[in-house]
């Protein structure tokens, strides 16, 4: 069994391995990270070995850790990502290249239209009728987009929302409120496999979806960072954030927002950011927390866009593609039947 991982930010970890009995054999680690002392690899092999086939990647990357010689360095990898790596080798994991990738960058449609995209575009991948997908958004107003799970009253001011042309809507992930001013945010969705993150542990995929993002964004000189467990960040402040959806049927929604041009002043005024919140970003300044890529770059916001997805092709050789009509109608039938209704918007008042 073979397996491999690249290591968000790092370096790529490879494992060979066989299975005897009900345990792992034969186990070989290797990769293009830097390892000190070099018997620490051979410590690795053999903790690894006769592990039981069962074993978490927390179980393997804490055997790894008890087996490490006093003072090793491990340099672009960790225990976990060996653990994750063997957890994917075992469950035969494919890679990025292993699927044939499209790229959606379409007309800008309705708040409420995007987040039933998502819905209609990651069930297909699940079902096998489309290919993987990432959909760059384009947004035809202002919007105010909600956590699944989070409270309406909590988290939004609605006399400040309507003062400054923010319509709320309510999406399928988890994770908090974000403010999407038209034009200032770029935003993009990942509908993959269920399969792409195979092994992982739910934290690690979200730096692993992400990474072609931060890619992108060294690219354009910015010292790009991911902070768990879902902000992409930079030296200078918060860019954005992530979420994710995992649906039944083997379909998974990851989707970010980070900001290009974000007034912070606006943002405490359509959000209820509260103190508590804020206390643990180290700041008590809603606007101090985001730092837009405008700031950053010089670039314009299609510059960005077109950087991003550059990156994405070079690492999957994805071709470009578009929303098929029934996608969109079906995507339609949601608006009308979900995410237009006061019922899902309050679903948590």
């Amino acid at each position: 069994m073979h397996g491999e991982y690249k290591v968000p930010g790092g370096k790529l970890v490879v494992v060979d391995l066989e299975v005897d009995d009900g345990r792992i054999a034969q186990f070989r680690l290797a990769g293009d990270f830097f390892l000190e002392p070099d018997t620490a690899l051979e410590a690795i092999n053999d903790a690894v070995n006769g592990l039981p086939v069962e074993s978490d990647a927390s179980v393997i990357a804490t055997a790894v850790r008890d087996a490490l010689p006093e003072g090793a360095q491990l340099l672009g990898f960790t225990p976990e990502a060996v653990g994750t790596v063997v957890r994917r080798a075992l469950v035969t994991a494919p890679g990025w290249r292993d699927f044939d990738w499209e790229i959606v960058h379409d007309k800008a449609v309705s708040p409420a239209m995007n987040l039933a995209l998502d819905e209609v575009l990651t069930s297909r991948v699940g079902e096998g009728r489309r290919r993987p997908t990432l959909r760059i958004w384009e947004w035809d107003g202002s919007a105010v987009v909600i956590g699944s799970f989070q409270s309406y009253r909590n988290e939004v001011d609605p006399e400040g929302a309507a003062r400054h042309g923010f319509d709320v809507v309510r999406r399928i992930s988890g994770g908090g409120a974000m403010l999407i001013p038209e034009g200032q945010i770029i935003t993009y969705s990942l509908y993959v496999p269920a399969s792409l993150v195979a092994g992982m542990t739910f934290a690690d995929s979200y730096a692993f979806l992400d990474d072609f993002a931060l890619q992108a964004l060294r690219s354009l000189g910015i010292d790009a960072v991911y902070r768990p467990l879902n902000d992409i960040a930079s030296s200078t402040g918060k860019i954005g954030g992530a979420a994710q959806k995992r649906l039944a049927n083997g379909g998974v929604l990851h989707h970010a927002s980070l900001s290009y041009d974000l007034d912070g002043q606006v943002m405490t005024e359509v959000l209820r950011i509260g103190r508590e919140k804020l206390s643990d970003k180290g700041t008590t300044s809603a606007a101090k927390r985001v730092d837009p890529l405008r700031s950053q770059t010089g670039l314009s916001r299609e510059e960005i866009i077109d950087r991003f997805i550059d990156t994405f092709r070079s690492l999957t050789a994805a071709e470009d593609g578009t929303v098929a009509d029934d996608e969109y109608a079906a995507a339609e039938e949601l608006v009308e039947t979900k995410f237009s209704t006061d019922a899902w918007l309050h679903r948590v008042p």
